[in-house]
């Protein structure tokens, strides 16, 4: 497990991460979001004793990173692509990183096979893509074996094979019992790759939930030839308490949306009336659109959006 206690770290005057807490457990993957600035790489920079922290601490097991003897076997780690010498092949970058922590060559050649740089091994880095970079890093962080694992960004400059393949890895070494801590832009790969996020802002913890519980049911979608008659029914029936309040029935081209009422409710109450009905889809909103609504008082850099 990975756990991060009442972690504080400054840059001058500047508070990168704030009093921040939570734990990273092992079986899944979890998402680490937040706007640029939130203070996601200090944490993880934290988490590996690359920064130290004004207070509070960053554990791996138990254990303060520069406590453990071996580290690339327990800890494997990708936060910056770049950072290889262009002159090395994969093969000798990764057979040196192997021999600091006494990891034999056939692992090497076992990973560089993994992350599909096998017909590349012995070429010159300087020559390699950013996708064939980070798979390099992705190499490097699976070299000794480890049961933790931290990815910064990992799918930057991959094609879209790259791109499924980074997750479904990340979700097998998930699977295999692993603790994995992914940090991501794209929201529609992590809501496919994450089973739990840790949300932070301004380095300050937002939310700290399965993805399921996030997102949740936004809405019901319900279409009918009788669709104004349906309307009149579900409002009366919100009106009346038949379910939370703030419930309401919106109009949405041939059909309607609803709040307050779960599909079954919805059934029902039509059926009563004699109104068919042909689609009931329960909408869960987007990890897009509640990220932002999550985020959108810790942004530094926000955008105005378009008129449409």
């Amino acid at each position: 497990m990975i756990e991060v206690r009442e972690l504080t770290k400054r840059f001058g005057r500047t508070v990168a991460v704030d009093g921040l807490t939570f734990h990273v457990k092992p079986g899944r993957v979890t998402g680490f979001l937040g706007p640029n600035g939130a203070g996601k790489s200090t944490t993880m920079r934290a988490i590996l004793g690359l920064d130290h922290p004004a207070s509070g601490e960053a554990l791996v097991g138990g254990r303060r990173y520069d406590r453990i003897r071996h580290p690339m076997r327990e800890v494997g780690a990708l936060l910056d692509a770049g950072a290889v010498q262009g002159g090395r092949t994969p093969l000798g970058h990764l057979s040196w990183i192997a021999r600091s922590n006494r990891v034999g060559r056939d692992r090497v050649v076992s990973v560089i096979e993994q992350v599909g740089l096998a017909g590349v091994a012995r070429r010159r880095i300087a020559g390699f893509s950013l996708g064939m970079r980070q798979r390099l890093g992705i190499a490097a962080a699976l070299l000794g074996d480890p049961g933790v694992l931290l990815f910064d960004e990992p799918v930057n400059g991959l094609d879209p094979d790259g791109v499924r393949w980074i997750r479904e890895l990340m979700r097998g070494l998930a699977a295999e019992g692993r603790t994995v801590l992914l940090s991501s832009h794209l929201m529609s790969e992590m809501e496919l790759t994450a089973d739990h996020l840790v949300i932070i802002g301004r380095g300050r913890l937002l939310a700290d939930t399965a993805m399921r519980d996030l997102t949740g049911v936004r809405d019901v979608f319900v279409r009918s030839t009788r669709a104004a008659d349906l309307a009149a029914a579900l409002s009366t029936a919100l009106s009346t308490g038949l379910s939370a309040v703030g419930g309401t029935v919106t109009p949405e081209g041939e059909g309607l949306s609803v709040r307050g009422l779960d599909p079954v409710e919805i059934g029902d109450l039509a059926a009563r009336h004699a109104i068919p009905v042909h689609e009931i889809t329960p909408r869960a909103a987007s990890l897009e659109e509640t990220y932002l609504r999550l985020t959108e008082d810790v942004t530094d850099h926000a955008s105005r959006r378009a008129d449409r």
